[in-house]
């Protein structure tokens, strides 16, 4: 039996709330006790008071207030609305349902990739239904990327994917920690689910390493590349520059987009062996098979070893030390061929787009 059915009759909510949201409305909505919740959480009371505290501060985020207003109408159906259709939050903007378990899967996959590119904001008018990503173009003008309910906005908000950057009429919300690493899990569940591999995690585990590479990109924690860029020399200049990370995003990005054609699953295995010898597949197509190519045009100017590195750190998103084990090298090491490798790709883009070679398209 879940927590939330246990919690006085709250499983009629959508079951992406998270558990210390749930302990919220049971509190506040059906007057369940403190203590009777941490009982049926296995914690102690003063965990308890300190989330509802938590939700209840986090409330002057309009976003976050509207999901928790539509949860309550959904918890309580017979308590009195504020007007005679419709529920109003604190910004006193109509309150859309709660977005359905669905709906919010599909959504979020859109718009926190949107988000996760550099500079990127989710932009909530108080007047409007919809959510808009945006971000600055090639031309130093703001381009839509993306558009999504509020009901979805509301959700990731509560979920703490987005955070308020600033208020006002039109808010602004970027992505946080948490929301990266929800991105990553949707990526690869979408990639595991297009490629018909939906057994049990274990079941991957009893196969051979070769067999698994390139079905399950992405980790749940947070990749190498931008683990360095945190950090810095003893001269306290960044480990990586803002040229080498943005190298490295731009091979992502054609590494993301090289796999949505529908029922492709590309296989870059060839790269990863520093013994064979690679052949370009370039095409002049467009939309993934262009990716394609440009991937594989890039991992070649890099060559063997330092192709292994960047394939594994930056798209696969294998950590560090997994990727020194694997390749038989010292411990720390890695980090350094990584912005030897790194340095080579940006160079490799600036010799093919000598006027914008430091962006990212």
């Amino acid at each position: 039996m879940s927590e939330r059915t246990r919690d006085h009759n709250l499983n009629s909510i959508p079951t992406w709330v998270p558990p210390y949201a749930v302990r919220y409305l049971a509190h506040t909505e059906k007057g369940v006790s403190i203590r009777e919740l941490a009982r049926h959480s296995k914690c102690h009371a003063s965990t308890i008071m300190r989330q509802i505290r938590r939700v209840e501060s986090r409330r002057d985020d309009p976003l976050i207030d509207a999901a928790l207003a539509a949860l309550s109408a959904r918890v309580s159906p017979t308590k009195p609305p504020l007007s005679a259709t419709e529920t109003i939050g604190m910004d006193g903007h109509a309150v859309d349902p709660p977005a359905s378990d669905e709906t919010l899967d599909a959504a979020a996959l859109e718009v926190l990739t949107g988000l996760s590119h550099s500079g990127a904001i989710l932009a909530v008018a108080q007047d409007l239904d919809k959510a808009v990503v945006m971000r600055e173009g090639l031309n130093g003008q703001s381009e839509r990327t993306a558009v999504t309910d509020r009901a979805v906005a509301e959700a990731m908000a509560l979920k703490d994917w987005i955070s308020c950057k600033s208020g006002g009429r039109v808010a602004r919300y970027v992505i946080t920690p948490q929301g990266r690493a929800a991105l990553q899990r949707l990526v690869a569940r979408r990639e595991n689910s297009a490629t018909g591999f939906q057994e049990a995690q274990a079941k991957f585990e009893t196969q051979p390493q070769a067999r698994q590479v390139g079905r399950v990109r992405f980790h749940s924690s947070e990749g190498p590349m931008a683990v360095l860029a945190r950090r810095r020399d003893k001269d306290g200049t960044p480990y990586l520059s803002r040229e080498l990370v943005r190298a490295g995003e731009r091979l992502r990005e054609d590494f993301e987009l090289a796999h949505l054609e529908p029922g492709l699953a590309q296989d870059w295995s060839h790269f990863l062996a520093p013994t064979q010898t690679v052949k370009s597949s370039r095409s002049p197509a467009s939309g993934p098979a262009t990716a394609r190519a440009r991937v594989t045009a890039a991992l070649e100017t890099l060559g063997d070893g330092l192709s292994d590195v960047v394939l594994r750190c930056c798209c696969h998103m294998d950590g560090m030390e997994a990727t020194e084990k694997h390749l038989g090298w010292p411990a720390r090491s890695g980090k350094v061929v990584l912005r030897i490798a790194l340095t080579r790709l940006a160079e490799h883009y600036r010799n093919c787009d000598p006027e914008v070679g430091d962006l990212i398209w």
